[in-house]
């Protein structure tokens, strides 16, 4: 269904506004881009982000970059070999609420890792992402513009009207407020954000420390807090649990850092540069819904936490990944019905399990006598096999299934890592961003069924040693919506019409010109 709206011919018109260009901006303006939509990304800040924030992504984001070619560039940051031989092992695959958590107990062949690829875990830290997919943006074309904030905007029927700090208006038909926690986009379309008020401040730089060398090295549970030193030179933290800093946006100085390392660490040292620093807190708070009408919310603008186990950057990228395609779709015309509110169904419950999973760490980082008890019991059991194995499981993304239906146990998951018989895996297959069918079997019918579906959907064809699978049904964003194990394409045409629509129904590649709105399919 189109619907038209006349407006000002001299103004620019987009398909959709994304308000925020940081790593979940970009990543959503890429994803959007690759599929045709005309997208415009504003951005309040004139300059990339620098500040000390996550310090690598998880499997399942590394995973997202190599399903569109972006590995390499994640490894030439990294600055090592390109890792599809052995995985890298330290000696501590993460922390839960400062417990260290050892890597020699994981069970590496523990079906929900083995096998995985040459994506894993991937030390490239935040400010990096964000510039290795700005780079990305700007190769395919995406408009950016830094320094222009968003001031409001009308939200109707047919589309969104965007007031900029410019004194311009932009009308699209989507907005996405990509624009943090505390998020504009979200207070003004009216976005209900319950949750848990802070209990903890949080600070951490990048420093040189005198005296530093009389510090405990990582993390240290004191009866005042939690410090942490290292394992970068000069990386301090320090957790104090007595409540929200009264100004969260002024800049860390030397003299606060210095003063709250003494209090939790009791150590005499002496702070005396602060190369750069945060601050945050525990605030945890989540939409009940991500999409109000023709408004949507990804990344922190959909939920805040503390970045405890790093869960906040690979949150918000899963989010853009999942947005997408199904965005792109209903821009373009052809979203089955109700494809776009499954965003919120399949993302929801995973942003709920993070707020959990940090609100859990704050629990026994507590220095009273019962979160020491339980942090004693915590620790114990982070230290088996199964618990580390479970907790290596949960960082890395690899847990996070969406209910796509019943039958074989791939679907729900993120995509195996298949080499096919003309030399290329199955990842190799995905740099388009379109839904993949994969036949491994030699089967004409999926060829076929493939064939209405030609320009969302990608054919493969061929062998793989070992696969277990004769076919399957990938989504766009690496999703198994279908597969079979011996041949049976029971379910292959409802999946299909599920997720790519009706096959009769051809792709509405047009746009709309200067004065005109273009919406897609409600």
């Amino acid at each position: 269904m189109k619907t038209a709206l006349t407006t000002d011919s001299s103004r620019s018109d987009y398909d959709v506004l994304v308000a925020g260009a940081g790593p979940v901006g970009l990543m959503l303006a890429t994803e959007l881009q690759l599929a045709g939509v005309r997208v415009l990304v504003v951005e309040r800040r004139a300059e990339r982000d620098t500040a000390l924030k996550a310090g690598a992504i998880n499997t399942a984001s590394a995973e997202a970059f190599e399903r569109r070619g972006l590995l390499p560039a994640l490894e030439a940051v990294e600055g090592q070999q390109p890792f599809h031989g052995e995985r890298r092992r330290p000696p501590f695959v993460g922390h839960f609420g400062g417990i260290q958590v050892p890597a020699d107990p994981v069970d590496e062949e523990d079906p929900g890792l083995r096998d995985r690829g040459p994506a894993w875990y991937v030390q490239v830290p935040q400010v990096e992402v964000e510039r290795i997919l700005g780079e990305r943006a700007a190769e395919l074309g995406v408009e950016v513009r830094r320094g222009v904030e968003v001031r409001g905007f009308d939200a109707e029927e047919a589309g969104v009207t965007v007031h900029l700090q410019s004194g311009d208006d932009v009308r699209v038909a989507w907005l996405v407020g990509c624009d943090g926690g505390r998020s504009l986009v979200r207070r003004q379309a009216g976005f209900e954000f319950p949750g848990t008020d802070p209990v903890i401040t949080v600070r951490q730089a990048v420093a040189t420390v005198e005296g530093a060398e009389r510090l405990g090295r990582g993390w240290q549970h004191t009866p005042t807090g939690v410090y942490v030193h290292g394992p970068m030179p000069g990386r301090v933290r320090t957790v104090e649990l007595d409540g929200p800093p009264a100004d969260r946006e002024a800049p860390v100085t030397a003299a606060e850092m210095e003063a709250s390392l003494r209090r939790v660490s009791g150590v005499d040292v002496r702070v005396t540069e602060v190369l750069g620093g945060t601050r945050f807190t525990d605030n945890a708070r989540q939409a009940t819904t991500y999409r109000r009408g023709r408004v949507l919310l990804c990344g922190d603008a959909a939920h805040v936490h503390s970045p405890f186990s790093g869960q906040g950057l690979n949150l918000g990228l899963g989010d853009a990944v999942n947005l997408g395609w199904k965005l792109a779709a209903t821009v373009q015309g052809w979203a089955p019905e109700g494809l776009l509110d499954t965003y919120t169904s399949e993302r929801h419950p995973i942003g709920a399990w993070v707020l959990d999973w940090t609100r859990a760490q704050v629990a026994v980082m507590r220095g009273d006598a019962y979160s020491r008890a339980l942090r004693d019991v915590v620790t114990d059991l982070l230290g088996t096999r199964d618990g580390a194995t479970s907790y290596v499981k949960r960082i890395s993304g690899l847990w996070q299934r969406y209910d796509l239906g019943n039958g074989h146990p791939l679907v729900g998951a993120t995509m195996p890592d298949l080499r096919l018989d003309d030399g290329t895996r199955l990842a190799d297959h995905t740099h388009e961003g379109r839904a993949l069918l994969v036949d491994l079997a030699g089967n004409d019918q999926l060829a076929a069924l493939a064939e209405p579906y030609a320009g969302r959907l990608e054919l493969v064809r061929g062998g793989s040693e070992g696969a277990g699978v004769s076919g399957l049904l990938v989504r766009p964003d690496g999703f198994v919506a279908w597969a079979s194990a011996a041949g049976d394409l029971a379910g292959l045409e409802a999946a299909l019409t599920r997720w790519l629509g009706d096959d009769t129904a051809a792709p509405t590649n047009d746009r709309p010109a200067p004065g005109s709105w273009h919406t897609g399919r409600l």
